[in-house]
Protein backbone atom coordinates (compact mmCIF):
# COMPACT_ATOMS: atom_id res chain seq x y z
CA UNK A 1 0.00 0.00 0.00
CA UNK A 2 2.86 2.35 0.77
CA UNK A 3 4.65 1.96 -2.78
CA UNK A 4 0.97 3.19 -4.58
CA UNK A 5 1.03 6.04 -2.21
CA UNK A 6 4.58 6.59 -2.65
CA UNK A 7 4.31 6.36 -6.66
CA UNK A 8 0.93 8.32 -6.87
CA UNK A 9 2.56 11.60 -4.96
CA UNK A 10 5.82 11.23 -7.27
CA UNK A 11 3.51 11.23 -10.87
CA UNK A 12 1.71 14.40 -8.67
CA UNK A 13 4.73 16.20 -7.85
CA UNK A 14 6.04 15.55 -11.97
CA UNK A 15 2.83 16.92 -13.18
CA UNK A 16 2.97 19.63 -11.09
CA UNK A 17 6.27 20.84 -12.31
CA UNK A 18 5.67 20.93 -15.53
CA UNK A 19 2.72 22.87 -15.55
CA UNK A 20 4.66 25.18 -13.23
CA UNK A 21 7.34 25.18 -16.26
CA UNK A 22 5.47 25.29 -19.32
CA UNK A 23 3.29 28.24 -17.62
CA UNK A 24 6.69 29.71 -16.89
CA UNK A 25 7.74 29.51 -20.73
CA UNK A 26 4.27 30.90 -21.97
CA UNK A 27 4.35 33.89 -19.57
CA UNK A 28 8.30 33.99 -21.43
CA UNK A 29 7.00 33.92 -24.48
CA UNK A 30 4.28 37.04 -24.00
CA UNK A 31 7.03 38.94 -22.48
CA UNK A 32 9.60 38.60 -24.89
CA UNK A 33 8.09 37.54 -28.62
CA UNK A 34 10.45 36.22 -31.30
CA UNK A 35 12.19 38.16 -33.92
CA UNK A 36 9.71 36.48 -36.24
CA UNK A 37 8.34 40.16 -36.64
CA UNK A 38 9.90 43.39 -37.28
CA UNK A 39 9.81 44.67 -33.54
CA UNK A 40 9.54 48.45 -35.02
CA UNK A 41 7.24 48.23 -37.07
CA UNK A 42 4.90 45.14 -35.84
CA UNK A 43 4.93 43.41 -39.81
CA UNK A 44 7.00 40.29 -40.67
CA UNK A 45 10.51 40.54 -42.11
CA UNK A 46 11.38 40.55 -45.79
CA UNK A 47 12.90 37.84 -47.47
CA UNK A 48 16.45 38.46 -48.42
CA UNK A 49 15.61 38.59 -51.69
CA UNK A 50 13.16 41.58 -51.87
CA UNK A 51 14.89 44.76 -52.59
CA UNK A 52 13.74 48.00 -51.66
CA UNK A 53 15.38 51.28 -52.57
CA UNK A 54 16.76 53.60 -50.43
CA UNK A 55 13.98 56.02 -50.34
CA UNK A 56 11.41 53.32 -49.81
CA UNK A 57 12.92 52.40 -46.92
CA UNK A 58 13.49 56.27 -45.83
CA UNK A 59 9.61 56.71 -46.06
CA UNK A 60 9.05 53.21 -44.02
CA UNK A 61 11.04 54.86 -41.44
CA UNK A 62 9.84 58.01 -41.22
CA UNK A 63 6.32 56.39 -41.45
CA UNK A 64 6.71 54.40 -38.52
CA UNK A 65 8.17 57.35 -36.51
CA UNK A 66 11.56 56.00 -36.46
CA UNK A 67 12.87 59.16 -37.47
CA UNK A 68 11.48 62.91 -37.12
CA UNK A 69 10.95 65.24 -40.41
CA UNK A 70 13.93 67.15 -40.19
CA UNK A 71 16.00 63.96 -40.63
CA UNK A 72 13.92 62.84 -43.25
CA UNK A 73 14.42 66.12 -45.13
CA UNK A 74 17.96 65.43 -44.69
CA UNK A 75 18.31 61.99 -45.68
CA UNK A 76 16.36 62.35 -48.85
CA UNK A 77 18.63 65.48 -49.89
CA UNK A 78 21.25 63.43 -49.04
CA UNK A 79 19.91 60.21 -51.18
CA UNK A 80 19.17 62.86 -54.03
CA UNK A 81 22.32 64.28 -54.58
Amino acid sequence: MMGFGFGFGWIMMAIFWVVVIALAIWLLSLLFPRAAHNPSAGEPLRHAGASESPAEILKQRYARGEITKDQYDQMRHDLES
